[in-house]
């Protein structure tokens, strides 16, 4: 009986290993039998400008709009403060001081209406994430949201 349960003892545990053991493949490794959406697209992002239908055109800044501001605020309130500060200091994400001066308008606009997708192509959000350990949930903000929004953390990053 002590041999039955020692052998039915071996085998549970080396099936649990074998089943566990996944692919054998690293993480990042591809072989190109992957999906195309699950293989990051380096070489063709822009850091610049990130991944969405915001660019440096179509997205201009002049002086500080104070009704967008106080609009933006609000939304930020709303949709943002649980997880930012407005200072340089981290909270679940990173502090919103100075990203205005560290990131374009166009960029800002691209990520916080389209999170997932620049997340995986941005090596620089990959470090944040790496950071942070919480993903930027998407907040679906329209494009003037999203606007208002930029306005508020230019007003910020102003004082």
């Amino acid at each position: 009986m002590r041999v039955f349960f020692n052998l039915s003892f071996l085998l549970l545990v080396t099936s649990i290993i074998v089943s566990c053991g996944g692919s054998g493949k690293k993480p990042g490794n591809t072989t190109g039998d992957e999906p195309k959406s699950m293989i990051p697209d380096t070489e063709t992002y822009d850091p610049n400008r990130g991944t969405g239908k915001f660019t440096a055109e179509n997205v201009t800044l002049g002086a500080l709009d104070a009704a967008m501001v106080s609009a933006g605020e609000d939304i930020s309130k709303t949709k943002c403060q649980s997880c930012h500060k407005l200072t340089d200091e981290k909270l679940v994400g990173p502090g919103w001081k100075g990203v205005t001066t560290r990131r374009t308008a166009h960029w800002i606009m691209n990520f916080i209406t389209n999170p997932d997708p620049m997340i995986d192509k941005d090596p620089a959000l990959q470090a944040q994430l790496e950071l942070c350990l919480v993903r930027m949930p998407n907040q679906n903000l329209n494009d003037e949201d999203a606007r208002k929004v930029v306005e508020f953390m230019r007003q910020n990053d102003s004082q």
